[in-house]
């Protein structure tokens, strides 16, 4: 079996609320490069990849992909991760996985979780992941704590979900923090509780709301400041586990970021992490070093959730609750829709390969939304209410 072509179309889903965070705003939609590898035996696999239109991006790989095995999956990553520096690009090879192991599984008939050695889990629990919003359903924009614990209660009623997780640097850092307290209050002390600022406080900031949330006996606090020292300062001055999805995210600074003490917990993206193989290889690391993981979300469509959730139900230690951004979405490309949130749970699909397909018709009209709303990682970062903001770094 050879892979001979592929299709890449980029497609742009709305979502229900334009979503604030430190380094801009999603305006009212998420958008993903759908990849479809094509066999010799007329078997299609399937990718996803965030990051903007990865059409020309994906086109570059062409000769370094085709004619290649997609059983052969450590051929095609030193193609396309270890040939050349200039070239490598660990989020497309994701995408380049997820698809590969899509084929593998319908050759074989079985599930993606099984050729990651078998699933431990039938269904990932999730959390609540809370942005300050503009634009929601009811024309108001979040302001105060009231607003994102409101949002908070709601989708705890609504989905199941025991957890949730504020997407900080936004607001003020107390007022971010009365979030926490507010959620606590509300929905008890077995609820879990994290917040991710994405490293823009300066450590004495991050220092002094870990502190006063301590109480709270929190789950995490993401990347509370800039870097691996940033981390590694704020985790040496508070009694609180300290996460990351960004010191370090890739291989090359697993290493310096254990020796340092940079957090507790990896977060552990399909694209940063180099597709669900890489996130085995990063759960032995974090096995023998014991380290927590949880599974990090990037605005993903059904295609690179199914991989998320087949990844997740592979590693035993990936206890807690996964991050989505689903429930922000109003529809997916895969057939039957969205996937069903039950009691903060979305099961594991049961199929051959990643267990979903796409919807053709949903494909072609996202792709036509995609083209005439434009990519907007071309103008990132903007926030279109406060046109002379550009994000800083420890500023707060």
């Amino acid at each position: 079996m050879k892979i001979v072509d592929f299709r890449v179309t980029c497609a742009a889903i709305p979502v229900n609320a334009k979503l604030r965070h430190n380094t801009g705003v999603h305006p009212g939609r998420f958008q993903r490069t759908i990849i479809e590898l094509i066999t010799d035996e007329g078997i299609v696999g399937l990718g996803e990849v965030g990051g903007g239109d990865q059409r020309k991006a994906m086109e570059k790989f062409r000769p370094h992909l085709t004619g290649l095995d997609p059983f052969n999956l450590n051929a095609i990553k030193l193609r396309m991760l270890r040939s050349a520096y200039y070239l490598s690009n660990a989020l497309i090879y994701a995408a380049i996985e997820m698809a590969c192991l899509d084929i593998q599984g319908k050759v074989l008939g079985r599930p993606v979780s099984d050729l990651l050695g078998g699933a431990v889990r039938s269904e990932i629990p999730f959390i609540a992941y809370l942005f300050w919003r503009y634009d929601r359903k009811d024309g108001r924009d979040d302001t105060c704590a009231e607003d994102a614990a409101d949002h908070c209660v709601e989708l705890h009623e609504t989905l199941g979900v025991n957890a949730m997780k504020l997407k900080a640097g936004v607001l003020d850092p107390d007022e971010e923090a009365r979030v926490l307290e507010l959620c606590r209050a509300r929905l008890g002390p077995g609820f879990g509780l994290r917040i991710d600022p994405n490293g823009v406080w300066s450590v004495p900031t991050a220092l002094r709301i870990g502190r006063r949330l301590e109480p709270l006996a929190i789950q995490f606090f993401e990347d509370p400041a800039w870097g691996l020292t940033g981390n590694a300062a704020v985790r040496a001055g508070v009694r609180i586990p300290i996460a990351t999805n960004m010191y370090p995210a890739k291989f090359d600074d697993l290493a310096p970021g254990i020796r340092l003490g940079a957090a507790d917990i990896i977060l552990t993206d399909l694209h940063y992490w180099e597709g669900p193989r890489g996130v085995q290889e990063l759960a032995a690391v974090c096995r023998t070093f014991g380290l927590g993981m949880a599974m990090h979300s990037g605005t993903e469509f059904g295609i690179e959730l199914a991989a998320m959730l087949h990844t997740a139900s592979s590693i035993p230690e990936m206890t807690f609750e996964g991050d989505a951004h689903y429930h922000y979405l109003e529809d997916d490309i895969i057939e039957g829709g969205k996937m069903a949130y039950r009691d903060g749970k979305i099961a594991v699909p049961t199929g051959p390969g990643l267990g979903v397909s796409i919807d053709r018709d949903k494909l072609r009209f996202y792709a036509r939304h995609f083209d005439e709303v434009g990519d907007y990682y071309g103008t990132w970062p903007k926030d279109q209410r406060r046109p002379e903001w550009v994000p800083m770094k420890g500023a707060i």
